[in-house]
């Protein structure tokens, strides 16, 4: 292993605080993880790491190497992409991650337009709806919805998400048609609590130009889309949701639009990698793919 490989080892270690899931995100055997660490503190002659049943930390030199190494790895790499042809098709892995509803029913479907594209990258793709530690995990880069809480990274916007009102056909047979806010007191909606912290959405509507929030009554709290989504085709109550994520369900009259013009908000996307990283050609082309995909499905066309 050259030099310049034990230094991404080592950082590897450092960001994970630990052999083996260091070893998993670059895909090597954690004794090899180990034997690289052992090889780089014998050729610095210092400890570098304190190693523990529990986790692996930085002594005070590993931490000063560490930053060294992290200025090194971006420098060399910048250095070889500039002798690089422009045309040169990028290669390599791109580990990315996206929500459960946007990965299913979007990029994975798009994904052998881009694996056609560009041959050399391989894709591993993480889906979750939770918030992932892009550092910690390995990964790459990975698609946000909503206002970023971590400003530590780097983001590029990818567009918004328009979010509609919707509810079942039965449902409104039963309890009738919310026109106005107003008439939300009189109707059941479907909680949906974030998977993250826990915390329930208000039902929310913008109106001249101001944010304005409720906490209609509900008997269902979900934690996922598809639940959510589930629960509103039962008939249990209304839901906001993204307009992409319903297309099917209102063109079969599964669900109806309603209260059009009283929506929430819509909620910027973008795509996030870490700050020290070197933006690759391949999040690159990633990223101009994914937000020409985005741009083309996201919107549902109002019919009439």
């Amino acid at each position: 292993m050259d030099r310049i490989d034990l230094f991404r080892v080592f950082v590897r270690v450092v960001e994970t605080t630990s052999f083996t899931q260091a070893a998993a995100s670059l895909g090597m055997p954690r004794s090899s993880v180990s034997a690289a660490i052992a090889e780089l503190e014998d050729h610095v002659g210092t400890r570098l790491l304190h190693r523990t049943t529990r986790k692996v930390s930085s002594t005070l030199d590993g931490t000063a190497f560490y930053e060294r190494c992290l200025h090194l790895i971006d420098e060399i790499e910048e250095t070889e992409s500039l002798f690089c042809p422009k045309d040169a098709k990028p290669k390599g892995k791109l580990r990315i991650d996206l929500p459960g509803r946007i990965a299913r029913r979007i990029v994975a479907p798009a994904l052998p337009d881009f694996l056609q594209k560009y041959p050399d990258i391989d894709i591993e793709m993480g889906v979750s709806d939770r918030v992932v530690d892009l550092v910690e995990s390995g990964t790459d880069c990975a698609l946000r919805i909503g206002k970023l809480q971590d400003s530590t990274l780097i983001a590029r916007p990818m567009g918004q998400l328009s979010l509609i009102n919707v509810a079942s056909p039965a449902y409104l047979e039963k309890y009738g048609i919310p026109l106005t806010p107003d008439d939300l007191c009189c109707h059941w909606v479907v909680n949906y609590a974030s998977p993250t912290t826990a915390r329930i959405a208000p039902w929310e509507w913008v109106e001249k130009g101001q944010i304005k929030t409720i906490f209609p009554k509900s008997r269902v709290t979900v934690n996922n889309a598809e639940s959510y989504i589930a629960c509103s085709l039962a008939g249990l109550g209304l839901i906001q949701i993204p307009a992409y994520d319903v297309r099917n369900d209102i063109q079969q009259q599964k669900l109806v639009e309603i209260m059009d013009h009283y929506q929430a908000e819509a909620m910027p996307m973008a795509l996030v990698y870490p700050h020290r990283q070197h933006l690759s050609r391949r999040i690159q082309v990633f990223a101009y793919w994914l937000e020409s995909l985005l741009k083309n499905t996201m919107t549902v066309k109002r019919e009439g």
